[in-house]
């Protein structure tokens, strides 16, 4: 009798569960990149299929070192909602993918690269969901990972140095580490001030709004004179120290560093349009003094970089200390100089 009973509970559970499961949560994602068709010929080509959408950032983020290629889909006759202070407002069905790879020696492009990964976003039912793809080493397709992986990887810089980095991919639940935005995943990258800036099309060189606009696929947006925009932070003839600087920061930091980002509770906040000089860490103490504090008082001492918490966990690659946290395991030389010049040079 118990048997039949505990037959009929696991029956009944069964036919529960198959009736009442929200299909919204239950998913299934393509295994292999290549099922996107995303790209066109050899994958690792990295040709884009004609339905994408390439676009590049004024101030992109560090990650350790990697070269990045950007792509957007939309959704057919599908248009952007412009904003001026946020990622923009992509449509129902967008993808946004993004590839990072090495070129195997910066001196000799011929050499050829290695991708290491692809991170594609998409947006269903109003939510944004971030996956993974890792390229095999053959380089003919990326499978999906939600677990993320490492790999070694060997290059030779610009200057011809060899460098190398065990290169690791967040796992799917990491990525809201830095997508997180009122706990909730989005984008980051594709917003007004970052794509105020030109890029070159194969038909020519123009600025990514403008060809948006002329494409027709963005609404509501303003007048090209009254759109925000970032300061390229290694361009030092363009821009002053202090825009390549807060630049900077706003790329690398402030995706966390904002009132609805993962490091909300710091007060901490790197967003380019911040005003408080206290909300950028200038003589602001740590709301939790531990090791990362480096036994320094202050987010940022006033000509003082080498007493500078911004500048201490920017110099480090100790996990509990460095940041940003995640992708990152180098330091990013030219990032360190970049702040300490700014830090040094404040009144």
């Amino acid at each position: 009798m118990k048997k039949y009973i505990l037959f009929l509970l696991c029956l009944s559970a069964f036919f529960w569960t198959a009736f009442n499961t929200n299909t919204s949560v239950v998913k299934s994602y393509k295994k292999q990149l290549s099922e996107y068709a995303f790209f066109e010929g050899e994958m690792a080509e990295l040709s884009p299929a004609a339905d994408l959408l390439p676009y590049a950032l004024n101030a992109p983020l560090f990650s350790d070192y990697a070269k990045k290629l950007r792509f957007i889909r939309l959704p057919d006759g599908a248009k952007v909602n412009y904003r001026e202070d946020q990622v923009m407002d992509f449509p129902e069905g967008t993808q946004i993918i993004k590839t990072f790879y090495y070129t195997n020696d910066e001196r000799k492009p011929e050499k050829g690269r290695t991708i290491m990964e692809t991170r594609v976003l998409l947006k269903e039912e109003g939510e944004w969901t971030a996956l993974p793809y890792i390229w095999n080493e053959a380089q003919t397709d990326a499978k999906l990972s939600v677990i993320g992986g490492k790999r070694d990887i060997e290059w030779r810089d610009e200057n011809g140095k060899k460098r190398k980095v065990n290169y690791s991919v967040p796992n799917k639940n990491q990525c809201k580490g830095c997508h997180g935005y009122d706990k909730k995943i989005r984008p980051i990258g594709p917003s007004a001030r970052q794509l105020n800036g030109d890029f070159d099309y194969k038909s020519g060189t123009e600025n990514q709004l403008e060809h948006w606009r002329s494409m027709g696929i963005v609404e509501n947006m303003p007048t090209k004179e009254n759109l925000p925009q970032l300061a390229d932070y290694m361009d030092k003839e363009a821009h002053s120290l202090n825009d390549r600087a807060r630049a900077y920061l706003d790329a690398n930091c402030a995706y966390c560093h904002n009132p609805h980002g993962a490091a909300s509770t710091s007060g901490m906040f790197l967003h380019s349009s911040e005003t408080d000089p206290a909300a950028l860490g200038i003589n602001k103490s740590p709301i939790a003094a531990g090791r990362g504090s480096g036994g320094k008082k202050y987010g940022i001492a006033p000509g003082k970089s080498d007493e500078s918490i911004l500048l201490h966990r920017m110099k480090s690659t100790d996990p509990g200390v460095r940041m940003p946290e995640i992708g990152r395991q180098l330091v990013h030389d030219e990032g360190i100089a970049l702040i300490e010049e700014w830090i040094d040079k404040m009144d």
